[in-house]
Parts: structure tokens; sequence; C-alpha cells
């Protein structure tokens, strides 16, 4: 691009600068959509993370519960206990142990989410910088 000194027209001058920083503004744009696309993908794989455990925490709940409080309801009352207080005490103590394991894979699918940060660092750093020479022309 001309400089001042130079014996370039005004409007080639400012129509030459009109053009770069509309091209400037492209760029930014699109390095914008690049960056927030990242972002997203690593704040979809920690929702995939929470998703697995809630599924996973669904299918225990239905499958081992019906057999784990079964046997070990069995288990207690061949130890002496009544058969209602057995089903209940077994119900609470595989409940205990599926929430246990439940609240750790949503946990770190909550972590995973709250680890991401959904700045677009790289795309404001460099508007900064395009700023600072849009002024430095001017």
């Amino acid at each position: 691009m001309a400089k001042l000194g130079d014996n370039t027209p005004l409007a080639e001058l400012v129509g030459g600068l009109l053009a770069d920083v509309t091209g400037l503004l492209r760029k930014e744009i699109d390095l914008a959509k690049t960056e927030a696309s990242e972002k997203l993908s690593s704040a979809l794989s920690g929702v995939e993370v929470l998703l697995i455990g809630v599924v996973l925490a669904i299918g225990a709940v239905g499958v081992l519960l019906s057999a784990l409080v079964g046997g070990l309801a069995a288990a207690l009352v061949q130890n002496g206990m009544s058969e209602t207080s057995a089903q209940a005490l077994a119900a609470v103590i595989v409940g205990v142990v599926i929430a246990a394991i439940a609240w750790a894979l949503v946990s770190r699918g909550i972590a995973a989410l709250r680890g991401t940060r959904f700045k677009l660092n790289r795309t404001t750093a460099s508007l900064r910088r395009d700023v600072d020479v849009v002024k430095e022309k001017m």
C-alpha cells in the first residue's frame, strides 16, 4: 500500500485501506468460526461423557437393582433376617453403590464442561493486532 508521502491520490489510498480492512475482517471472521468450532467440539466431548454416565446410571439402576437386590436379600434371609427387612436393606445398599458410580461419572462430565471456556482468545488477540495496524496506517 502506498504511503502519504507518495504521489498517490487520496481516493486510491482510502480505497486501498478499505480493501485491506475488508480482507482483514473476512480473515478474522474465518478465524472466529474456526476457533468457535474447536471450542464447541471440546464442549461436546464433555457432554458425551456426561450422557454416557447418565445412560449407564439408568441402565445400572434397571438391571443391577433387580439382580443385586434379589441376590443380596436372599443372602440376608439366609443369615436370619426377615424377608421384608432383607429386601429393604438390600435395595438401600445396592442403590447407594449405583448412585456413587453414577455421581462419579456425572461429576467427571460436568468438570469437563467447566474446563471448556468459550472465549475466542486467538481471534481477540488477532483483532487487537489488526486494530493497532489500522491505527498506524491512519
